[in-house]
């Protein structure tokens, strides 16, 4: 699962970034991942926003839940407060967060961005899909590693237990 948090609706990075979660929404599919925005606007705002996403983003349309958390109690247990950020009330706002959580419920990647920095997707699907690869294998992924490419054995695997999987 995808958890990503958004400072404000109709705010245009945020609009850019829903878009291309919407249109990224295949890829993480195929991933077996499910995707969950979260804003401290309430639904019927996130409802009037979808349109405006989806026409900014030519029909490619939001399949995915955005969850209204107007007291941030969600954003506040995830740690995606912006400290930084407030709106007009004073309250802090949403970070520019996005945590990918595993099949066992904990968090194994964070993404937190300033408001002023949009999402790299595909940073976020290299990244997912080292973590599903090394979770199905001892491996790790190198710098700029991308699906396809060389792996190296985790740091984790013994010599002994290395020479087993990968003998002469």
């Amino acid at each position: 699962t995808i958890i990503f948090s958004h400072p404000g609706d109709f705010t245009p990075v945020c609009t850019t970034e829903l878009g291309a979660m919407a249109a990224y929404a295949d890829k993480f599919a195929q991933r077996g991942v499910k995707l969950l925005g979260l804003s401290c606007d309430d639904v019927q705002s996130h409802k009037e926003w979808i349109k405006d996403i989806e026409a900014y983003n030519k029909g490619k349309k939001v399949t995915y839940p955005i969850a209204a958390d107007p007291n941030r109690e969600i954003i506040k247990q995830l740690n995606m407060v912006d400290p930084d950020e407030k709106d007009a009330s004073g309250q802090n706002l949403p970070s520019r967060a996005l945590h990918i959580v595993g099949p066992d419920k904990k968090i194994k990647l964070s993404f937190l961005y300033p408001a002023s920095t949009g999402r790299n997707m595909d940073e976020v699907v290299r990244a997912l899909d080292s973590l599903i690869k090394a979770s199905q294998h001892k491996i790790a992924t190198p710098v700029n590693w991308k699906e396809g490419e060389p792996v190296v054995i985790a740091p984790s695997v013994s010599n002994d237990e290395a020479r087993k999987m990968f003998p002469k």
